[in-house]
This record gives structure tokens, sequence and C-alpha cells, in this order.
């Protein structure tokens, strides 16, 4: 018996037996600041960003807890601006699915990014970004999830107010 309900030693974020996946992204930015600004949507700021994020995935396992490595390539689209919000950027990151229950399933990541430019909001051009998750299970190859995203420096440098996005994601797993 364990001590969490919920729990499952499988990993819901990929198939029985796969061993990758692939993923597509889409955000819409909430505005810029701290985690606050993130987490609380009276303080979200919708702004003309979108980023959109191709992902690939292998799974792992992380103090015991399911979890996926990931490399993602990513666009963030600016409009109407011209100091630098627009911005490519790769990366890896680690998430970890802390709960699963009837193919429902939660978890929280991190990773660095490197972009190709700085700009009012963050001046450095390696970020680290903060996502958490609600995924869904459609079957052993489709999942959807819904997740918050963070980018910012670590204040490594005196201009560091963040980006903050909400999207949603589709996954397939191979």
């Amino acid at each position: 018996m364990t001590l969490f309900p919920f729990y499952t030693f499988a990993n819901p974020m990929f198939g029985d037996d796969k061993q990758n996946s692939i993923g597509i992204h889409i955000a819409q930015s909430t505005g810029h600041g701290d985690l606050g600004h993130l987490i609380i949507p009276a303080d979200w700021r919708i702004e003309p960003m979108t980023t959109i994020m191709l992902e690939y995935s292998q799974p792992i396992r992380f103090l015991r807890l399911p979890g996926r490595i990931n490399i993602h390539a990513l666009q963030n689209f600016a409009y109407n601006s011209s100091d630098g919000r627009s911005f490519g950027a790769i990366g890896i990151s680690w998430d970890i699915a802390f709960l699963s229950w009837c193919d429902f399933y939660l978890g929280a990541g991190l990773g660095p990014y490197m972009r190709d430019s700085g700009d009012d909001y963050v001046t450095s051009r390696l970020v680290f970004g903060e996502r958490v998750f609600i995924g869904y299970r459609f079957n052993d190859r489709i999942n959807a999830e819904i997740f918050t995203l963070h980018f910012s420096n670590g204040d490594f440098t005196e201009t560091n107010h963040g980006f903050n996005f909400i999207g949603t994601g589709f996954r397939y797993s191979f």
C-alpha cells in the first residue's frame, strides 16, 4: 500500500512501453513579472505575445517519481514589438509527475534555455523555464496538457521582469 492514493508507478506521460514522445505546445502571454503573475489570474495582463514550442521527450525516474527529459525548440512572437521580445530559444528541461489518477496527471518542470536575443524584460540570453502542467492521457499514444510557463534569469542581471505564459500542448508517444 502506498501513502499517496493517486500515485502510480507507471509513467502517465507516456503510453505503455513507449520510450519517446514528440509534442507541440502553444501559449499566450499573461504579462511579465514574477511567478505570482503566472498563477493568479487576476494579475494577468494579456499581452500580444505567443510562443510555439516543439518538444522531444524520453521517460526518466527522479526520486522514484515518473518523469521525462525534454529537448525544446521554441519561437516567441511579440506582435508590434521591435525591442527583442520576439526570440528563438533552445533548451532542455526535466518534468516530474507528482500525481496520477484516472488518466489525469499533475506535474512540474524546470530547465535552462538559451535565447537568441535580450530585451527590456530579461536582458540575458540565458533564462530558466519553470512549468506546471495538468495532463490527460487519451490512449497509449496521445496526451494533452494545459500548462503555465515562466521564463526568467534568476536575477543574474539587473533587468529580470520575466515572461509568463499559459497554454496547451499535444503529445504523441511512440
